[in-house]
């Protein structure tokens, strides 16, 4: 990352919206359901499946937790009626969370429920620590009524105790990602090589105790050693996958498939683009210094 890359990261907030929209575009597939529908169908084409995120959080508005499960709703419907290769993927404090656990989980039984009728898998985000238990235990609670993951995070150092005790309650779907929020050092790792490390060991200890991994990465490292741990194990496609998101990294998503993995990609769409935008944005500093260079060579 260069200096400049650096001080184009913390401008982000004094950058046009047009301008970060512009670049930033590859990482949504846009405002509309039909936009969100469009990009997945085209992704199911290619031989990829999805998951798709009504984009928002941290909603502190019951009125709008409700609008997001409306639009939730909607996105269910459609995904069944086009018949598409795709679930949900539900930030809970979308839903409620932030308000109340109370609320959250009033929403999400709206949303398993419709998403049960519908053969809709629902796979809960993980958000920041504060946040953490909460999920886990929503997750806990709903898993056993329907077609549902949780994503759990290799930088905290408290995810291998996660994975075993959620093991020991039954059959378990994982997204294992390395988590993004910045979180103090007392309960996160580091260090890159840290925290490759403890990913690698969930990942044996998810396939030893029978889980469903979603192998979420776009770090090469990882995809390689979690390649080679599959070839050893005899693991087969329906015991894992591979997640990406939208617009990172796509000739690194399109070789994984090449070789014979399955892949899903995590599809965002809405009108709440912005921080979703900008956070994406700060994890590549190298893209934001593209917007600076792109704001000069447009004025």
């Amino acid at each position: 990352m260069t200096l400049l890359d650096q001080l184009v990261v913390g401008m982000m907030p004094y950058v046009p919206k047009m301008m970060v929209r512009k670049v930033a575009s590859k990482y949504i597939a846009g405002e509309s359901l039909d936009d969100a529908m469009n990009v997945v169908q085209n992704l199911n084409a290619r031989g990829m499946h999805a998951t798709v995120d009504v984009l928002g959080e941290f909603v502190s508005d019951p009125q709008l937790a409700s609008r997001d499960v409306e639009s939730y709703l909607r996105l269910i419907d459609a995904i069944a009626e086009r018949k598409l290769k795709s679930g949900i993927s539900v930030k809970l404090t979308a839903v409620g969370l932030s308000i109340s656990p109370q609320i959250a989980r009033q929403n999400v039984k709206r949303l398993i429920d419709a998403a049960a009728k519908r053969d809709v898998f629902v796979r809960i985000d993980m958000e920041d620590s504060p946040y953490t238990s909460e999920t886990l235990a929503i997750y806990d609670e709903f898993r056993k009524e329907a077609r549902v993951g949780i994503v759990v995070q290799a930088y905290l150092k408290r995810t291998a105790d996660d994975v075993k005790r959620l093991m020991d309650g039954g059959p378990t779907n994982f997204r294992l990602c390395k988590g993004i929020y910045v979180e103090p050092e007392a309960i996160a790792y580091k260090e890159r090589r840290a925290i490759q490390d403890n990913f690698m060991k969930l990942l044996e200890l998810m396939f030893d105790g029978g889980a469903l991994v979603g192998i979420a990465t776009h770090d090469k490292l990882l995809v390689e050693q979690s390649e080679a741990l599959v070839k050893t194990r005899g693991m087969n496609s329906a015991q894992y996958e591979y997640q990406m998101l939208l617009g990172v990294l796509p000739e690194l998503r399109d070789e994984v498939v090449r070789r014979g993995h399955r892949m899903r990609v995590y599809v965002p769409f809405g009108d709440a683009w912005y921080g979703y935008s900008t956070r994406r944005l700060k994890e590549n500093p190298a893209l934001a210094g593209y917007i600076f260079k792109s704001l000069f060579k447009a004025g």
